[in-house]
């Protein structure tokens, strides 16, 4: 689908609320500054951006879907939870029986020949019997998702039951809305249930009070059996005003960003689960994410357990997700599953049907996407209301597979049937789930090869690593794939995280012609259902807000530019220090011993040693994690479940020394983790070896508690083998020793650069957008010479500043854009970019 390029100026008018703009003279900030130059080549040959250069990535993680994106207020409104979802989850989670003026009787959830459909099987039988006066009544009550439903004063909700009765006049049914104390927040809605099909009854009710909340309770009158099903309460006022649609609120920030494109439905719950067929005693529950199951009528939609612990819905289906890419100007960007495991879990289907089958399905869902209304599967995306094509021109396969052959196996079966009926179709592959390693450069390796369009990479990294990494597209083969970044963040959710990642997105950029499509990943979290962070957008039951991040994201995708300017700017001076530290000791879930510990310094010094026969006193256990204890000699720890169960020992001023352990897996999922260079529990560097679940082993450094790996081998640990591990540190060089053998090597010498920029140019606006992000504490004083462009004497700013460890929450954003105007630009002119900041200046320029 074609998109309008965007050319809108710096967050003006709703976008930015609270910004307040000023008139700045120029080098207002210069004291304490460190100086820089920054050189623009306007007669440069830079690359065009993609229209689609900056997206979203959506996955149901962290209640992103139901209780999050998707309107429906009722939890568990089709009585579908289970164990198998989450131990704790009954047919009536969320839902408490209840008595009204009197009524009585019993609420069971069944699956028996009077279900509604095959696919949504549960019900709730009500045994009425008929106690009480003329208003009792017998039934349940809903608690919502969060703290209950939230409602607003004056506003609508649109309820809906789908319900039978054996009742020979009938059975009437009152729907209440109440506050958590049974106060009343509307009057309640009356309806009338007849006959002994299952037939669906609506109504609306308006809230009288506000309320964060709210019950829900429908409950039916008189004596007989009352079945319901599909119990429902959407908001009237939902995005685009659409019939079973998104929270308002959400998708508008969704919608801010200005996507070019949105990648759906995730993410490790795409191919991940217990097996992949139609058929099997537990359907339509604990298997891969389908796209069938989402599409058709709602309340015959199956639900599914999420890969991240709790149940979805699929109300918020693959429709559902056409049509919003299409609201908000997006290009749509599905992923299904390649039959490979990924996400730590390694497994490969060789059945030959089952893949046939989920090809046929993926040429099914081109046809839906894409298809005349008189096609097969086109003439259903009709039926749902959409008779148009919606234009899908990207598709990705599966994602962060862990098995290269394999996955790359059955990728090339879907890529060649998708291209031999759609050749117009990009299929996407990936690189695996980290951004180096074994798996990475294989992956990357057949993807060449097989001349594969577009290659999806993710990583989650430090801080450090971001500011480390701007030129990593600097060196990709421009005769090879473009590069997808389908998910990027760095681990945490401060403004120091927004400056690594902006610093990293000028790199993105100035590589426009290969990096063509990037996504910063997760998209939502509800705070009270985290499964991962960091996140772009932070919700609860009735406000939303967004992360540091997601002021960064929104301040680059609202001012791409057209094309890039070549521009080159001075860097910070560094003085490289070796690795200094400490050691320590540590496992994650699993049972390890430790013994005859020894560190030498580089001329045979010795500077510790430990065989554990006088106890453990010479080692900190700065965390308290894990059961460590000395055991026939060795130091142990016994708990299997517990993680980074770091210990501690030596002199923190150590540089340039081997280490050497003897180490042995007692039990558990995992190897043993030996850490050196370490200056307290976050910032180390550790030999991470049978991590994983026991697939991979690497060298992560920590910084300020981020990880970035430095080196990664297929390395298995086994149970009850001792082996001889030894470390040497010499400079910011290391070189590592299993049993003798080098196992790996790495030289960590990357310049954590924390002046960053990078120079577009909006054509229809003929602006020039000097993009500026300055991570240090200093201000950044700069002289920036603008190659002779004849210029505008004014710059309009939009800048992003403050402490680094700032987080932006509910009651408080104190991470927001800050407009203001500067006089005296010209062709030559000094400008200084505060502490901490993200700055970008538009200048009428013609270039």
């Amino acid at each position: 689908m074609a998109r309008a390029r965007r050319h809108l100026p710096l967050a003006l008018c709703a976008a930015v609320a609270a910004a307040t703009v000023i008139t700045v003279p120029l080098d207002a900030e210069a004291q304490d500054a460190t100086d820089y130059t920054l050189r623009v080549d306007p007669r440069g040959d830079g690359p065009e951006i993609a229209d689609h250069l900056y997206g979203i990535f959506y996955e149901d993680i962290n209640r992103a879907a139901d209780g999050g994106l998707y309107a429906e207020l009722v939890q568990n409104r089709s009585f579908e939870y289970d164990p198998v979802d989450h131990p704790s989850y009954t047919g009536l989670t969320a839902w408490t029986p209840v008595s009204l003026a009197g009524g009585a009787g019993t609420a069971e959830v069944v699956d028996d020949e009077h279900r509604m459909n095959e696919r949504n099987r549960r019900y709730l039988r009500l045994e009425l019997a008929g106690t009480g006066g003329t208003d009792a009544a017998f039934g349940v009550t809903n608690s919502g998702y969060n703290t209950g439903i939230a409602v607003r004063e004056g506003a609508g909700y649109d309820f809906s039951v789908w319900a039978r009765t054996d009742a020979p006049g009938g059975t009437p049914l009152t729907v209440r809305l109440t506050d958590a104390g049974g106060a009343a927040l509307a009057e309640p809605l009356r309806l009338e249930v007849t006959g002994d099909q299952w037939t669906r009854y609506t109504g609306t009710v308006t809230a009288e009070a506000d309320s964060t909340t709210g019950r829900l309770t429908v409950a039916g009158g008189g004596a007989g059996t009352l079945r319901l099903d599909m119990v429902s309460l959407f908001p009237r006022d939902t995005f685009m005003h659409r019939p079973n649609g998104l929270r308002r609120d959400l998708a508008e920030k969704i919608a801010d960003l200005e996507p070019g494109f949105l990648r759906f439905p995730g993410g490790c719950l795409v191919n991940t689960g217990s097996h992949y067929g139609y058929e099997g005693p537990d359907y339509p529950r604990a298997r891969s994410y389908q796209w069938k199951d989402t599409v058709g009528p709602v309340e015959e939609r199956a639900t599914n357990k999420n890969f991240w612990g709790y149940n979805q819905s699929y109300g918020l289906g693959y429709f559902e997700y056409f049509q919003f890419a299409e609201d908000i100007g997006a290009t749509p960007l599905p992923v299904v599953p390649a039959l490979v495991t990924g996400c730590g879990q390694n497994q490969a289907t060789d059945d030959p049907e089952l893949l046939a089958r989920h090809i046929q399905d993926t040429l099914d869902l081109v046809e839906f996407a894409n298809g005349p209304a008189d096609s097969e599967w086109g003439s259903l995306r009709a039926e749902m209301g959409h008779p148009e094509p919606f234009g899908m021109t990207h598709l990705a396969v599966g994602n962060e597979e862990n098995l290269p052959e394999e996955f790359f196996e059955r990728f090339v079966q879907f890529r060649d049937a998708i291209e031999a009926e759609y050749p117009e179709i990009v299929v996407v592959g990936n690189s695996g789930p980290s951004s180096a390693g074994a798996t990475f450069d294989r992956l990357w390796e057949l993807n060449r090869e097989a001349g594969v369009e577009m290659v999806d990479e993710h990583y989650y990294n430090s801080p450090q690593w971001f500011l480390e990494n701007n030129d990593r597209y600097d060196s990709y083969d421009r005769q090879g794939p473009e590069v997808f970044l389908g998910e990027y963040a760095s681990q945490d959710n401060r403004f120091r995280n927004s400056l690594a990642e902006a610093a990293f997105m000028t790199g993105l950029e100035r590589n426009a012609d290969i990096v063509r499509m990037a996504s910063y990943a997760p998209l939502l979290a509800n705070v009270d259902y985290v499964q991962w962070s960091p996140d772009l957008i932070w919700f609860d039951n009735h406000r939303s807000w967004g992360s540091t991040s997601y002021e960064t994201q929104k301040l680059f995708m609202t001012n791409v530019g057209d094309r890039v300017v070549p521009s080159e700017a001075s860097g910070t001076p560094v003085l490289t220090e070796p690795i200094t530290g400490a050691v320590g000791l540590s496992t994650w879930a699993t049972s390890a011993a430790y013994d005859d510990v020894r560190v030498t310094s580089a001329d045979g010094e010795v500077l510790f040693a430990d065989d554990f026969s006088a106890g453990d006193g010479h080692w900190s256990h700065p965390d308290g994690r894990g059961e460590w204890a000395v055991e026939d000699g060795a130091y142990v720890q016994r708990d299997t479940s517990a993680e980074d169960t770091l210990v501690v020992a030596g002199d923190p001023e150590w540089r340039d020394y081997d280490l050497e352990v003897t180490a042995t897996k007692l039990a558990g999922q995992e190897g043993f983790l030996i850490a050196f260079g370490v200056r307290d529990t976050g910032n180390h560097y550790w030999w991470n070896l049978g991590g994983w679940n026991n697939t991979t082993s690497a060298v992560e450094r920590s910084v300020d508690g981020g990880k970035s790996t430095m080196v990664e081998r297929p390395t298995r640990i086994e149970t009850g083998r001792e082996y001889e591990a030894r470390v040497e540190v010499r400079g910011r060089e290391v070189s590592l020793f299993l049993d003798g053998e080098l196992w790996g090597s790495f030289t960590d010498d990357q310049i954590a650069e924390p002046f960053r920029q990078v120079v577009t140019y909006d054509e229809q606006a003929g602006e020039l957008i000097v993009k500026v992000v300055n991570a240090q504490a200093s201000a950044a004083r700069t002289e920036i010479d603008l190659g002779g462009a004849l210029v505008g004497r004014t710059a309009r700013v939009t800048t992003l500043r403050g402490d680094p460890d700032a987080v932006n929450t509910a009651e408080e954003q104190p991470i927001r854009p800050e407009e203001s105007v500067v006089r005296g630009v010209g062709p030559e002119f000094t400008h200084t970019f505060p502490p901490h900041s993200i700055t970008f200046l538009r200048i009428r320029a013609r270039i």
